[in-house]
């Protein structure tokens, strides 16, 4: 089971490669302020989770640029579930200016709220 497990991954991996999209672009001072808000947020992930592709193809499509953490390293899996709640990827951590986190773990909820926020820096960037 182990190894159809890594073979899986494997071509989970190649088929993320092969077919991620192109990032939109933005002019540069939008770009830097979303970079800036997305800089307090990481994403606990596994690299061949289906689910964790899909988030960061949409991170990809919408030029999102998120801390990735590999939720397999012993330390990192021990934050996740002590600070988040539950040992579940993908999970976004998103830190506010005070520095309380929210957690975010369904891969529809993170593309949902990425997208959110990169429209409305991008509305934003547009009516000023």
């Amino acid at each position: 089971m182990k190894t159809v497990r890594w073979v899986l991954g494997k071509i989970i991996l190649f088929v993320e490669l092969v077919t991620m999209p192109k990032g939109v672009q933005r002019d540069a001072a939008t770009q830097q302020k979303l970079d800036e808000e997305t800089s307090r947020y990481s994403m606990y992930q596994y690299a061949a989770c289906p689910f964790c592709v899909k988030v960061r193809r949409a991170m990809k499509k919408q030029n999102i640029n998120v801390k990735l953490i590999n939720a397999k390293e012993p330390q990192h899996g021990a934050d996740l579930v002590a600070l988040g709640g539950e040992m579940k990827v993908p999970c976004l951590r998103i830190s506010n200016e005070n520095g309380e986190d929210t957690w975010l773990y369904e891969s529809n909820e993170i593309i949902r709220f990425l997208n959110q926020r990169a429209a409305a820096i991008t509305e934003v960037a547009v009516v000023a």
